[in-house]
């Protein structure tokens, strides 16, 4: 079963590539009656246009969300903030940085090495990828990285956590790739006929 990222990863004061940094959003919200909390994270994918999770909804304010893909776990919304980074493709056997906020809203950090590229069938864009590590590590992926920004180790944008699973020792962790999700912005932005 693939869970959904609600915390874990180890603890970093701050996103070292400044890229990143600017175009990171954390996100929490109360809920349950105001008593608990869910964390999650957004990246800046174009001037003004952020992407998390249709399963963060609730850590977004309705009133700028620009819409969700019925396909996919990805939710765009209006942002103040307006440089994306740089992307990258992905590649098997590369090593990645995921970022994503922890209980209390603490920055994260996980890492890990890319596994798998999973084509869907008719797509031109791979569907996701699927990055592990050790999950006895601290420096893993989990609640609280939904939405986040995966990086190569040059600092690129690779992909947006969307969940993850355990495999006996390994924790592994699914990503879409940021062809993936501009082709689902670019979908959305079409007007309808």
């Amino acid at each position: 079963m693939l869970a959904a990222c609600a915390s874990s990863g180890a603890p970093v004061a701050r996103i070292a590539e400044p890229q990143i940094a600017q175009a990171y959003l954390p996100l929490h919200a109360r809920v349950h009656l105001g008593i608990d909390s869910a964390d999650g994270a957004a990246v800046v994918v174009a001037p003004g246009i952020a992407v998390t999770n249709a399963h963060n909804a609730n850590l977004v304010d309705p009133k700028s969300v620009i819409g969700k893909r019925r396909d996919y776990d990805l939710m765009f919304f209006r942002t103040q903030r307006g440089a994306p980074p740089d992307t990258a493709p992905v590649t098997v056997g590369s090593s990645v940085i995921a970022y994503g906020q922890g209980g209390g809203g603490g920055l994260r950090i996980a890492r890990g090495v890319v596994r798998e590229i999973t084509q869907c069938q008719g797509c031109t864009a791979p569907a996701y990828f699927i990055f592990a590590n050790d999950r006895r590590r601290e420096d893993t992926a989990g609640p609280g990285f939904s939405g986040g920004p995966v990086l190569d180790t040059t600092g690129r944008l690779v992909g947006i956590t969307f969940g993850y699973k355990d495999s006996g020792k390994t924790r592994l962790i699914y990503a879409y790739d940021m062809e993936r999700v501009r082709a689902e912005l670019s979908a959305l932005q079409k007007p309808a006929n």
